[in-house]
């Protein structure tokens, strides 16, 4: 029974052990095929023993324990009850507009709409509601607008309701709704488990990461054992569970760590209090207690996250495909023609996050450039030294998770067909 079992052991590594070795060679005998008809098969690789047991032991020895312990943390953090400011909770509802005249005081200054309310406590009454005048707001509001209204409880009906913004539901909805079917009509089922990763992200970043902090937990461990479930929730859900998957997760967890501590770092060293970010001093108004700086270094850290696991899943795909290519491809080999195809890949993407956080801070470089300001006043102040850092920090992180992803993917993959020559090399002898 032994030597049966041996026997298709080896009778089923045969044909998969041929394929490897011989795709290299299919490449020079193309007579009668191009190049782009062939497509290489990285599911080989991700079912080849070798890289498996390699793989087991990254998984074993480092990620699944950082993950047990990102999820225990995520449990022990996990806010209890409402962390709402009760000085801030307000009622809300909307309403479309069905008429609009002048107030009869302040005529100049504000209108009197007529709203039918759409949703709310009062649903399908008409009330009056208090609008700003063409002009002194920066949208028109005009009849047949949805509106959001701020609700005070006991008041009577002509006062309860106050005008808060325009209701941007409906657009926005159409604008997901596009997306989301471009998504699924580009990548299929792939895309539709993208986007169930896209809504694990926001659940994660309202249900836990948000109240989590306002609840007084730590805003930088927040974010790190938020993002590193996200990561691990998003990258299996839509690659799959399996070695690849599990080097990119690994590559993006150690980016991950090195920018937590490079924004930690310079936050400190460029001494940055955290108040110029937009919004802070309000939440700091409301929370008292709030760490600022630890808050801007988990927003550096969620903000570099969507990037880093595309670079780390470029990275992983980029090597499996070299070895599945040539299996005989040595450690060195696979890292130097990684970083090849990395270099490329980094230089684009870290222009595009830098570029977006200047986008984010393109008011107050014009308010600055307006006024004349010298180019080094600039840089010191808070509002710009802080969108630097980001920018920069993300980046490192970025640049770092190349090298990282792709020495632990060489590390899994490497020399494959010669390990197996190594310790079985009577399959070599054996009849096909």
């Amino acid at each position: 029974m032994a030597s049966r079992s041996v026997g298709r052991r080896r009778a089923d590594r045969r044909p998969n052990r041929r394929r490897k070795i011989d795709i290299p060679q299919g490449h020079g005998h193309g007579h009668g095929h191009g190049h782009g008809d062939h497509v290489v098969d990285t599911s080989v690789v991700d079912s080849d023993a070798i890289v498996a047991r390699r793989v087991r032991i990254v998984v074993a020895a480092v990620l699944a324990p950082l993950l047990a312990a990102a999820v225990i943390a995520m449990i022990v953090m996990w806010p209890g009850g409402g962390v709402k400011v009760a000085s801030y909770q307000t009622d809300s509802a909307r309403g479309e507009v069905t008429a609009l005249k002048p107030c009869a005081q302040q005529k100049d200054q504000c209108d009197e709409a007529t709203v039918k309310v759409t949703s709310g406590p009062d649903q399908g009454k008409s009330v009056a509601v208090q609008v700003p005048k063409a002009g002194q707001a920066p949208l028109k509001i005009e009849v047949g607008q949805s509106l959001m209204l701020g609700i005070q409880k006991g008041a009577p009906l002509e006062q309860r309701y106050q005008y808060v913004d325009h209701d941007r539901t409906m657009p926005l909805l159409l604008l997901a709704a596009i997306f989301a079917v471009a998504v699924v009509a580009l990548s299929r089922w792939r895309g539709f488990a993208a986007l169930i990763a896209l809504a694990v992200t926001a659940v994660t970043l309202t249900q836990f990461i948000l109240p989590a902090i306002l609840n007084g937990s730590n805003p930088l461990v927040v974010a790190v054992v938020g993002g590193a479930v996200i990561m691990a929730i998003a990258l299996f859900l839509t690659h799959g569970i399996n070695a690849e998957s599990s080097i990119a997760l690994s590559g993006t967890i150690a980016a991950l760590g090195l920018t937590v501590l490079l924004g930690w770092f310079f936050t400190k060293f460029c001494q940055l209090s955290g108040l110029a970010s937009e919004g802070a001093s309000g939440v700091q108004a409301l929370v008292p207690g709030v760490d600022l700086k630890g808050l801007l270094v988990a927003g550096i850290v969620i903000g570099a996250l969507g990037v880093l696991d595309d670079v780390t899943v470029t990275q992983a795909a980029a090597v499996w495909e070299l070895s599945a290519a040539n299996p005989t491809a040595t450690r060195r080999e696979l890292v130097g023609a990684g970083l090849r195809i990395g270099r490329a890949h980094v230089a684009s993407v870290v222009n595009t996050l830098v570029l977006a956080y200047a986008g984010a801070a393109l008011p107050i470089l014009m308010t600055f450039a307006i006024q004349g300001v010298p180019g080094r006043y600039v840089i010191s102040t808070e509002m710009v030294a802080m969108e630097i850092v980001r920018g920069l920090v993300g980046s490192l992180g970025i640049i770092a998770a190349v090298p990282l992803t792709t020495a632990l993917a060489a590390m899994a993959v490497a020399d494959r067909s010669r390990d197996l020559i190594s310790t079985e090399p009577e399959l070599l002898h054996e009849p096909a």
